[in-house]
């Protein structure tokens, strides 16, 4: 019985996989790492408590069913993917071959049957994990553009991921809480809101005051305090509602800028 030669495809594909198991190199960003892959489960988890029926409905982003925001989220892992995949080979792939790209996954995926929508959100998550392990210490530094036109190192693609997964399993609508958060990814969406502020120049004053930490931080000079938990200064800041907080010296929370 003759044995059928490898293409070259597949012997590249083998010398990839190596022998065993991929882990992380060890220059990757394992915090980060760590909570988009727990983000990715949390999600999952939101995900499952719906019934296929329950897809249908609104979730918390104005004018997007479920269905738009969970293929957003198995799209946005193919995206995201495709610039990991750039600081691993160095060809250019960017996140969205055009403007319209993005939008056009989004309807065409909230179409899908709800099995096959469930899936996309899996197994784009799987690919993006792959993608993650196969990249070495030097492709961890290796420069990529985004799909605002920043360019970032490759690193930051984890906390990307983290950003999209977990504040998007709230807008599943289905039981999310920033309170559910690790504390990591609670600070550091409120010092991500304050350094997209401060890249886009924001005219803002304002500082918090979690109850629950020993630090305050400021944006800006003078300004009004709002003091509450900083899960709930989180979800404020990321521009899901206020709920449990105070402003000190005001009648009312002051008016704030986007966040992504």
């Amino acid at each position: 019985m003759s044995v059928r030669e490898l293409t070259p495809e597949e012997v590249a594909l083998r010398e990839r996989q190596g022998a065993g198991a991929r882990y992380d190199a060890d220059a990757a960003p394992h915090g980060e790492l760590a909570l988009a892959r727990r983000g990715t489960a949390y999600f999952a988890r939101k995900l499952m408590e719906l019934s296929d029926d329950e897809l249908d409905a609104p979730s918390l982003l104005p004018g997007w069913s479920r269905r738009h925001l969970i293929a957003h989220v198995g799209y946005n892992a193919r995206a995201v993917a495709r610039l990991v995949e750039w600081a691993r080979t160095g060809v250019e792939t960017p996140m969205y071959a055009s403007d319209s790209q993005r939008w056009d996954e989004i309807v065409l995926g909230s179409t899908l049957p709800a099995r096959a929508l469930r899936h996309l959100v899996e197994h784009a998550a799987v690919h993006l994990n792959v993608e993650w392990r196969d990249l070495d210490d030097a492709g961890w530094d290796a420069l990529v553009v985004t799909a605002q036109g920043r360019t970032v190192p490759a690193r930051e693609t984890a906390w990307m991921r983290a950003k999209e997964v977990w504040v998007h399993a709230v807008d599943l609508a289905s039981g999310g809480s920033f309170l559910d958060f690790p504390d990591e990814m609670v600070d550091g969406i409120i010092a991500d809101v304050f350094r997209v502020w401060t890249r886009r120049s924001e005219d803002v004053a304002l500082t918090v005051r979690p109850t629950d930490r020993a630090e305050e931080q400021s944006f800006g000079e003078g300004g009004l305090a709002v003091t509450g938990a900083a899960a709930d200064i989180a979800r404020w800041l990321a521009g899901r509602g206020a709920r449990r907080l105070v402003a000190v010296g005001g009648d009312e929370l002051p008016a704030i800028p986007r966040w992504f």
